[in-house]
């Protein structure tokens, strides 16, 4: 075997191959993260939502008003067969299934996060869903039919009662529609090179715009040069 025909490295190459592994192995570390904090976060929500619960349920008789500050905040403990705000209370195992379901989309999704502020939105989505699925799935009557701890009360702003796990899940819903006005990528790409390669992908329009243009000046064109000719005929 001749020296020539061993293949021999291109440090052109090497190069060229670390670099383009450098951005991808960020953009895997910063999506670990994002998970991380996530989980996190969801499960700061969850201890919050069900030490306070458990404090209600061992401290306030149910349905017994508490002021707090006045007429503003109260606490009234009652207990939620339904869903949020107390909303259809008859279908309690129904809410107890598309939980179970949401949470495990949101587990799904994490791993493709690269946007603070959409980890920022399954954080808090994931922390209440959790907190009143913990309730279902542990407090009376019983599994998987439990009914979900209730005790602030804002008459002045809604006439439910609700506990932490709304507030929540109410808050990840305001996030969810600024992030989908506003566009933000869930992978965390900015929105500007998006821009530019979604304009970047329709080539074809951008031809028919250029030769709709280059067809208007030559008709210009056209109609310029017969005027002027008209003009230079002798008059009879």
């Amino acid at each position: 075997m001749n020296r020539s025909d061993i293949p021999e490295n291109d440090p052109a190459t090497d190069d060229s191959d670390a670099v383009s592994a450098a951005p991808n192995s960020v953009r895997r570390s910063r999506r670990r993260a994002q998970a991380l904090g996530l989980l996190s976060l969801a499960l700061i929500v969850l201890l919050i939502d069900q030490l306070s619960k458990n404090w209600v349920v061992a401290n306030l008789t149910e349905w017994e008003a508490v002021p707090v500050l006045g007429e503003v905040l109260q606490w009234r403990f009652v207990r939620n067969p339904g869903a949020a705000f107390s909303f259809a209370s008859g279908a309690t195992w129904i809410f107890t299934t598309l939980a179970v379901v949401v949470v495990g989309a949101i587990l799904w999704q994490a791993r493709r996060l690269g946007s603070r502020a959409w980890a920022l939105f399954f954080a808090l989505l994931l922390g209440g869903v959790l907190g009143n699925l913990t309730d279902r799935l542990t407090r009376e009557p019983g599994f998987p039919v439990g009914h979900v701890i209730d005790f602030i009360s804002t008459p002045w702003l809604l006439p439910a009662i609700y506990n932490v796990a709304d507030i929540a899940i109410c808050a990840a819903m305001v996030i969810f529609v600024l992030l989908v006005l506003l566009g933000v990528p869930l992978d965390g790409s900015p929105r500007e090179r998006r821009a530019a390669h979604s304009d970047a992908d329709s080539p074809a329009e951008a031809d028919s715009a250029a030769a709709a243009e280059t067809e208007t000046t030559l008709a210009a064109d056209t109609a310029t040069d017969a005027d002027a000719g008209a003009a230079d005929e002798p008059r009879a």
